[in-house]
This record gives C-alpha cells, sequence and structure tokens, in this order.
C-alpha cells in the first residue's frame, strides 16, 4: 500500500515539529509539501486528483492554528475534493472512495490543554470534526487521529520520540495487516 501525506504547514521552514515528523515518515510515503508546490496557493485539482489515486492512503498533516487547519489546507480540500466529488464523480470520486484518511496534527500545548477543562474547552476529536465529516461525505475510511502534543518549543528528544511514534502509526496505516482494516 501506498500514502501519500500532505503537509500544510503554511511555513515549513520555521516548523521543527512538523519537519521531524516528515522526516520519520520519509521511508513510509511520498511526502509533499503544499507550501512549496503552490507558493501562490492556486491548487492544481487534476494533478492533485491523480496524486490522490495514486494512493491508497491520505494523511493531512499539519499545526492547529487557531483551532483548525491551516488555510491551504482548506483551499485543497475545496479545489481537490470538489473536483473529485461533484465535478467528476463516476471516474474519480468513486474511485477515491474506501481510502484510508489519517489526519496528523501538531499542537503547541500540553494534552491536558483539550477537553471541557483545559483552557482551550474542547477536545481535539471536537475541533476535528469538520475534516471526519469531509472523510465521510467522501466515504474516506477515518483513522484515529496522530497527536503530537506540546509542540511549541519541543526539546529534541520529544521530537524524535514524537517522529518514531509518527512512523510506527504509518507503518500500521499500510503495513501487511492494513489491507484487513
Amino acid at each position: 500500500m501506498k500514502t501519500l501525506i500532505l503537509s500544510c504547514h503554511p511555513d515549513p521552514s520555521r516548523s521543527r515539529a512538523n519537519e521531524a515528523l516528515l522526516a520519520a515518515a520519509v521511508p513510509c510515503a511520498t511526502v509533499v509539501r503544499l507550501a512549496h508546490e503552490y507558493p501562490e496557493g492556486a491548487i492544481d485539482a487534476a494533478r492533485e486528483s491523480a496524486r490522490v489515486l495514486a494512493h491508497d492512503a491520505i494523511v493531512l498533516q499539519f499545526p492547529l492554528q487557531w483551532y483548525a487547519p491551516p488555510a491551504l489546507l482548506k483551499d485543497w480540500l475545496d479545489a481537490v475534493l470538489t473536483r473529485m466529488i461533484y465535478v467528476h464523480a463516476d471516474t474519480e470520486g468513486r474511485l477515491l472512495a474506501g481510502r484510508k484518511l489519517l489526519v496528523a496534527v501538531t499542537v503547541g500545548a500540553p494534552e491536558d490543554a483539550y477537553g471541557p477543562a483545559g483552557r482551550n474547552g474542547f477536545t481535539l476529536a471536537q475541533l476535528l470534526r469538520p475534516l471526519q465529516a469531509t472523510a465521510l461525505r467522501c466515504d474516506l475510511r477515518w483513522q484515529p487521529p496522530f497527536v503530537a502534543y506540546d509542540m511549541r518549543e519541543p526539546a529534541p528528544a520529544a521530537l524524535a520520540a514524537a517522529g518514531e511514534r509518527y512512523a510506527g502509526v504509518l507503518a500500521a496505516l499500510t503495513g501487511p495487516d492494513a489491507l484487513a482494516a
């Protein structure tokens, strides 16, 4: 199985956490840094649709910013999924169905900040609900999100641990047992 990671960090040169995750993921996946591919933000929906259909699993990797994914990811979803699901439903949308979708998110705050008693007031699952709804609408197989907490100023050991955990999740996503999941 082949995995596509869409890295949606708006400024990859400033991201230690997301870049550490990508470094750990390289042997397991095709990595696309959307900010490098589309510096002006004009998404090539036909190109991206073909890229998605060439993979079995899709990972949306991004830093949570103001409780949401970066705007570039929203632009990508609007352009690519609108094309696949509404414009080319018979030729692309039906082929998209059944692929796994994993959200991999980095957050600056510790885990206990997310929840009714935490300073953010909502769980991360609640904040990611629009992406889960998108997966449902596109007939994608939603996977439990990968979350790297406390990444505002991560120590090298924390980055390495997050990278190892991420590589393990990606391997499980597409490993030999993944076909049955």
